[in-house]
């Protein structure tokens, strides 16, 4: 549960929108331009996409994220090339009909800078800058902000979920800092999902507070994932009940983001258990 005595890290401006950590969780909402996503949600077409964005918004999202490679388990990736073909005309499309911040889901710099050149306005890397050692000193020279994932795939445990979470998220924040990224534009996501056993994934769940130690907003993208799917027995279309224990619990570790699929179904969940957590008044009430 939030507590007063973890102090909320300070605003971020994303976009030109102040995010004051700690208030309530924000939504952002997922669009996918793949063929391969995992949730069978992917777009290609732009206008379809656009359309899925708007909706979106309407339905509450505070900022979306948009991507063009799959990051699933066994995934096959694309080069640069691949990706912003699927990207560009989706991402223009969704920037035209939008004004909340859009963050742009890749791990390459190449993709990254032409994605803000048309409006991107941060980035969200699965592999927390280390993929690419282009990409700190490209959010540096361009002053945006970043959210910076550990990536457990491929890492061998150590033996505490939680600690391999934390020295991985701090290698991350070295080597933007070292590329030029103030520590206060840079929001953390512990990785639900990539490289974890379920077990570890609901363990991560159960600790999430642990982690606001690192004194960074925190980010949580739990949305339809297999976890869920194997606790509960369901397939990918059927996890919305799933995903939203997920958020209440979130926002009790006092998560200040979470990434989901299903936008009007996670934002009341979300507002719910922010007026539980946070508290709430009633509009023109004393």
């Amino acid at each position: 549960m939030v507590t007063p005595s973890q102090p909320a890290p300070a605003p971020l401006s994303i976009g030109g929108v102040t995010f004051p950590w700690g208030r309530r969780t924000y939504v952002m909402g997922i669009v996918n331009a793949t063929p391969d996503s995992f949730s069978g949600d992917g777009v290609m077409d732009p206008g379809t996409a656009a359309e899925q964005a708007a909706r979106m918004v309407e339905d509450g999202a505070d900022l979306l994220d948009v991507g063009a490679e799959s990051t699933r388990p066994d995934f096959a990736g694309v080069d640069a090339t691949e990706e912003w073909r699927r990207l560009e005309p989706v991402l223009r499309a969704v920037r035209r009909v939008v004004s909340v911040p859009i963050t742009v889901d890749t791990s390459k710099a190449r993709v990254a800078e032409r994605a803000f050149d048309l409006g991107a306005d941060a980035l969200n890397d699965v592999h927390g800058l280390l993929a690419d050692a282009g990409l700190a000193a490209l959010l540096g020279r361009r002053g945006l902000p970043a959210i910076v994932m550990h990536n457990q795939r491929g890492r061998t445990f150590g033996g505490d979920v939680i600690a391999d979470i934390r020295a991985g998220l701090e290698r991350s924040l070295a080597t933007a800092e070292a590329g030029g990224v103030p520590v206060e534009q840079l929001v953390v996501d512990p990785g639900f999902g990539f490289g974890w056993k379920p077990e570890q994934n609901l363990e991560m769940l159960r600790r999430l507070g642990e982690l606001r130690a690192l004194g960074r907003p925190l980010l949580l993208g739990t949305s339809r994932k297999s976890t869920i799917g194997l606790v509960l027995g369901q397939p990918v279309e059927e996890r919305e009940w799933g995903t939203a224990a997920t958020m209440a619990l979130a926002v009790a570790a006092g998560v200040d983001i979470v990434r989901v699929h299903d936008v009007a179904a996670m934002v009341d969940v979300v507002r719910m258990a922010d007026a539980v957590v946070r508290g709430w008044t009633p509009e023109g009430s004393a």
